[in-house]
C-alpha cells in the first residue's frame, strides 16, 4: 500500500508569524453583535451586520449609536461553471429614517475566461459609505487572487481605491497592498516556510518619495502544539520573543518579552492564559509588566 503523504500548504501570512499568542493575549471589550445572511436562488448573497460596544444610547431596533456600526452588504459568486447575469436590488432604512437604495449591475467583467471565477460585494455602512469590492481567484495564475476595492463618501466626496496581490504556493506566500489615492503607497510582504521553519520580511514603500519607509523581519517555529517566533518591527528597532503552548485541549499559555533598542532598557514582559470551560466558552488571563531592565 503506497504510503499517503500530506498536501503542502503555504505558510502563514508575515502578519500571523506569532498569532497564536496574539490570540491567546487578546482581550476584547464587552460587544455586542449581530449578524444575518441570507442567499437568493440567483447565487446573490445578502449580509446584515451590527455590532454596539454599549456606549451612548440605543435607538431603534438595532441598537445604533454613536458606538454602533451597521453594515449591509449584497455579493455575487460567479461559479466557476460559467458566466451569469443578474442584478440585485435592495432597499434599507438609515438611523435617520432615509432610505439608501443599493443597486448593482452584474455585467460581462472579465472576459478572459469563459470558466472564470469572480466575486462582486457590494456594502453600504450606517456611515455612509459605499464600497465595492472586485476578487479574482486562481485564474491570472495558480495560487493568484486579486483584490480591487473602492470606497465612496457622498456627503464628503472622498474617493479610495486599493489594490491587494495575494500570491501563495507550498512553503511561501507572498503579499502586495497597493493605496492608489494616498501616495500612492505599498505594503510588500512574503513568508518562507519549510517544515515548520519560518522566515519573512515585510516593507513599505511610498511611491511618490521614491523611498522605503518601513521594514520588518521574522523569524518563527511553528507546529500544532506550541509556536515560537522572534520579529524585529519598527526598522529593526523593536525586538519581540513571544511563546504559545497549547498544554491540551482545554488549557492554552504563552509569554511575550519585547524591547525598543531606541527606547528605554526595560523589557516588557506578558503572560496570557486561555482555560476553555466548554465548546462554546472560554476564560482569558493576561499579566503585563515591564519590570526588567539591564
Amino acid at each position: 500500500m503506497p504510503a499517503i503523504t500530506k498536501p503542502l500548504i503555504p505558510p502563514p501570512a508575515f502578519s500571523d508569524i506569532g498569532k497564536p499568542f496574539n490570540d491567546v493575549r487578546d482581550i476584547q471589550p464587552s460587544l455586542a453583535n449581530i449578524e444575518v445572511k441570507s442567499k437568493a436562488p440567483n447565487g446573490v448573497s445578502f449580509t446584515t451586520k451590527g455590532k454596539s460596544s454599549h456606549e451612548g444610547s440605543s435607538s431603534g431596533s438595532v441598537g445604533i449609536s454613536p458606538g454602533a456600526s451597521l453594515n449591509f452588504r449584497g455579493k455575487y459568486v460567479d461559479a466557476p461553471s460559467g458566466m451569469h447575469n443578474s442584478s440585485c436590488r435592495m432597499t434599507i432604512s438609515s438611523p435617520s429614517r432615509r432610505e439608501a437604495v443599493f443597486a448593482a449591475r452584474w455585467t460581462h467583467i472579465l472576459t478572459l475566461s469563459p470558466d472564470a471565477g469572480v466575486t462582486l460585494t457590494n456594502s453600504w455602512t450606517s456611515n455612509n459609505v459605499l464600497s465595492t469590492k472586485f476578487e479574482l481567484d486562481n485564474q491570472i495564475a495558480k495560487g493568484l487572487k486579486l483584490e480591487f476595492m473602492t470606497d465612496f463618501t457622498p456627503s464628503t466626496k472622498d474617493f479610495g481605491a486599493k489594490t491587494n496581490l495575494h500570491f501563495k504556493q507550498p512553503n511561501f506566500q507572498a503579499r502586495a497592498f497597493f493605496d492608489m489615492m494616498k501616495g500612492p503607497t505599498a505594503s510588500i510582504d512574503a513568508v518562507l516556510g519549510r517544515e515548520g521553519f519560518l522566515v519573512g520580511a515585510e516593507a513599505g514603500y511610498d511611491v511618490q518619495k521614491a523611498a522605503i519607509t518601513r521594514y520588518s523581519a521574522a523569524v518563527g517555529y511553528a507546529v500544532p502544539q506550541y509556536n515560537a517566533a522572534v520579529t524585529a518591527t519598527s526598522n529593526l528597532s523593536v525586538f519581540s520573543a513571544a511563546y504559545y503552548h497549547k498544554v491540551n485541549s482545554e488549557i492554552e499559555a504563552g509569554a511575550k518579552a519585547t524591547w525598543d533598542s531606541k527606547g528605554s532598557n526595560n523589557v516588557g514582559l506578558e503572560l496570557a492564559g486561555k482555560y476553555r470551560l466548554d465548546p462554546t466558552s472560554f476564560a482569558k488571563v493576561r499579566f503585563p509588566c515591564k519590570c526588567l531592565s539591564f
